[in-house]
């Protein structure tokens, strides 16, 4: 809520700041006496403060629609505007504060969307993995494909709607819901967009738009082949967490085949895994992706998967410099259809920590679209 008042907040003062450019265009151009004004506008200089009227007002509307190329008017309008104050500073200095906040949404934009923000990072490597992920992967799921799987597994990929359905090559979700450091931290809100892909190299590709206190945070996941990083900036700017190395890459396999079992079952008839029941509800999974070996344990009831549990994910300092082991679950529910297949829409991610403090959910998250083997880089962001 925060962050939609701030921008409104920075549309009203855009466009309130391009009306006011209408008494310098209004001087100029003789269409009315400006008291306010005591210094004169020659006629060509008033054509320049319509100009910046125009170019400001625009902004605004291109701001408040979240268009992506806003910032194109917003550079026009910050340069013509200040011009025309410089020519009538005794009576216009004022206005260098609106475009002093012009001038930081300008700079925002440039670190949360420039070619070096990690929104344009993960823009860039969904389209390299998409267009990276193997052909031939979309033949027809059929039930004998289900023969080798365990029958809580193999039930759970039926219940899914994936018999009948292409192969899984990829996928592309997008998900709202909030997440905290700790179990007393405060929530904070977020939406995200994940891409995954199941050719020769794998790859998981997660990027989440949070809120803390009101200010904006970057978090981008990046899992290619056997490599994995985490990467946190607050602001688009100050960077707050930074984790790599073996443990990262460990704990991101281990997201890899939640996401296989949650978002993708289809693509477990095809995937690493060396299978175990244990009962009727129960059964355990070792999944290998590279180096990495990991197992889960799956919880099935009414046929539907309701629970993930592994001991081989690891939590992570604040500023992701160290891994701890710790038990991690993601229970979920409440499936319905998107489309053709059946998933479920809410699910939470589980920390079993140490008696003082206990089980306690990090995570909540909802579903609200998937698309399976789109091939194509198009985002929300």
């Amino acid at each position: 809520m925060t962050r939609t008042l701030v921008r409104w907040f920075v549309v009203v003062i855009l466009i309130a700041h391009g009306l006011l450019h209408l008494l310098g265009a209004a001087k100029g151009l003789a269409w009315a006496e400006v008291a306010t004004l005591t210094e004169p506008i020659a006629p060509a200089l008033g054509v320049v403060w319509l100009a910046a009227a125009i170019a400001l007002v625009v902004t605004g509307v291109l701001f408040a629609a979240r268009a992506r190329m806003w910032w194109v008017a917003g550079f026009v309008g910050l340069l013509i505007s200040q011009a025309v104050i410089l020519t009538s500073w005794s009576d216009a200095k004022a206005g260098t504060l609106a475009n002093l906040v012009l001038l930081v949404a300008l700079g925002y934009e440039l670190a949360s969307n420039g070619p070096r923000s990690y929104r344009a990072e993960y823009r860039r490597r969904v389209a390299t993995a998409l267009h990276e992920s193997a052909p031939g992967m979309d033949s027809i799921v059929s039930e004998a494909d289900l023969a080798h799987l365990p029958a809580p597994v193999a039930e759970h990929v039926r219940r899914s709607g994936a018999v009948g359905q292409p192969r899984v090559s990829s996928l592309r979700a997008i998900i709202h819901g909030r997440i905290r450091a700790s179990a007393t931290s405060r929530w904070m809100t977020y939406t995200g967009e994940q891409v995954n892909t199941y050719g020769p190299t794998p790859s998981r590709l997660f990027w989440m738009d949070a809120t803390m206190f009101g200010v904006p945070v970057d978090v981008l996941h990046v899992f290619v082949g056997r490599s994995a990083t985490m990467r946190v900036k607050l602001c688009s700017v100050l960077r707050m967490v930074n984790a790599a190395g073996p443990e990262m890459d460990r704990a991101e396999t281990v997201t890899l085949f939640n996401d296989l079992c949650i978002l993708a079952p289809s693509a477990l008839v095809d995937a690493p895994v060396a299978w175990q029941q244990i009962d009727d509800t129960h059964v355990r999974g070792v999944f290998t992706n590279g180096l990495q070996t990991v197992s889960a344990d799956l919880t099935f009831r009414g046929g539907d998967l309701v629970d993930f549990r592994s001991d081989d994910r690891m939590s992570t300092s604040r500023d992701g410099s160290t891994f701890t082991p710790q038990p991690w679950s993601t229970p979920v529910g409440d499936y319905r259809l998107f489309g053709a297949r059946r998933l479920a829409t809410h699910g939470e991610g589980r920390w079993h920590a140490a008696a003082a403090q206990g089980e306690f959910a990090y995570l909540e998250y909802n579903l609200d679209e998937i698309t399976y083997n789109s091939g194509t880089a198009a985002t929300r962001m």
